[in-house]
């Protein structure tokens, strides 16, 4: 599997990121292209090998004209652009489908953020220096770097912040600044605060790793295939760059890998009760959750309550399941599955992109589209949500459609 690894020891940027994936070997001429797509004639970007610390790294940055580049959304109404405006320039750009489904989710991210930190609506919030075009070219090109990588899978390191205030449009402001606490919090991504006088993790490189970063920790072990560098432009009085690593993990495609099974009884919770439960264990990382009606002692009709988990999630899902239901105790057991290798990829249907997943294992293949993204279609359109599904099939490569298994 493809796994790429960020190293945020001087926390993490838009340019940053971008210039870090750039300097994997992406192909500089492809990316600039992919990123003209925009059809945003006014962005200039500028793409330099340059050294920082005795160490060759990538600065990428984005000029234009009367523009001063701040990180810190608002909701002034005189300028700026809101969610809506910004999805409309990707979407409707012809950038690949899964860039550009990224890049939407990172800035619906940092707009809930924003929204909530300024209390107001997403939709009403304006965008008026993290929508600027620099930063749609920070969000885009990055959502553009991950897709020509091919990378499976994102961990993460824990993130590195400065401390002390910074002043953006709406004044003096705390580090971390609001956007990124608001992003932080309840998402278990762990934040250490260095002695170091200015912002390190702006909104739009918080909004990335979060949407990306599948864990947060110590490196995974790992293959290393190569290593980038890119270049931030504050001063932090130390080496300010983010590292990305990529490299390769086992491929687990048709042999064993071990899940945690939790299991429990309960006798005494209503199925209302029952089904917040599962939300919340989902929410915990449960890989599955799933009732078996069962009969306990004196014949009491009663549920067992399965849940699946890998083991960074278990300690969360394990209270989840504490805090949620009834039950006193949790039974666990280490069981090996057999996995098909999975990956997903993006059909863009005239009515929006797509989500589809395929599983391989030799030569069985099988696909299967996203229901959210099936649904929100089926819901904006009228269309049955089988209709999209054959839809989004259909137009799925030629090469995956020998073999087609529907849920």
């Amino acid at each position: 599997m493809k796994v790429l690894y960020f190293d945020c020891f001087s926390g993490i940027s838009g340019d940053m990121t971008v210039g870090a994936l750039l300097d994997l070997g992406i192909n500089r001429e492809k990316f600039v292209k992919e990123l003209g797509k925009l059809k945003l004639p006014e962005l200039k970007v500028k793409i330099l090998k340059t050294k920082k610390n005795g160490i060759e790294g990538t600065d990428f940055s984005v000029s234009m004209p009367h523009h001063h580049h701040h990180e810190h959304g608002g909701h002034g109404h005189s300028h700026g652009r809101n969610l809506i405006d910004i999805e409309k320039i990707i979407n409707k750009s012809a950038i690949a489908a899964g860039a550009k489904l990224l890049a939407v989710k990172i800035f619906r991210e940092i707009g809930r953020a924003e929204a909530k930190v300024h209390g107001t609506d997403i939709n009403e919030i304006h965008f008026h220096e993290v929508g600027a075009l620099d930063s749609i070219a920070d969000i885009t090109g990055a959502a553009i770097c991950l897709d020509m990588l091919g990378i499976e899978k994102v961990y993460s390191s824990a993130l590195h912040d400065g401390r002390g205030t910074i002043e953006c449009a709406h004044g003096i402001i705390p580090i971390p600044v609001p956007a990124v606490v608001e992003m932080l919090k309840g998402s278990k991504i762990p934040l250490v605060q260095e002695n170091v006088n200015t912002e390190m993790v702006t909104p739009t490189g918080a909004g990335i790793i979060k949407t990306i970063s599948s864990g947060f920790g110590n490196m995974p072990a790992m293959k290393i295939i190569a290593s980038g560098y890119g270049f931030g432009k504050r001063d932090t009085g130390g080496f300010n760059a983010l590292r990305v690593i990529s490299g390769e993990t086992p491929d687990r495609a048709g042999t064993g890998d071990e899940i945690v099974c939790l299991e429990t009884n309960i006798d005494n919770m209503t199925p209302e009760m029952l089904s917040f439960a599962m939300e919340r264990i989902f929410e915990a990382g449960a890989v599955d959750v799933f009732f078996t009606p069962v009969y306990m002692k004196k014949n009491r009709p009663a549920v067992l309550l399965t849940a699946l988990t890998n083991a960074e999630n278990e300690a969360a899902v394990i209270e989840a399941v504490l805090k949620h239901t009834s039950t006193l105790g949790i039974r666990r057991r280490v069981s090996e599955r057999y996995c098909m290798e999975r990956k997903m990829a993006a059909v863009e249907t005239g009515y929006g992109p797509v989500k589809i997943k395929y599983a391989q294992n030799g030569n069985i293949k099988k696909l299967s589209p996203e229901y959210e993204d099936c649904r929100a279609i089926a819901i904006k359109t009228g269309l049955t949500i089988k209709e999209v599904y054959d839809m989004a099939l259909a137009l799925a490569p030629e090469r995956l459609k020998k073999t087609r298994v529907k849920k």
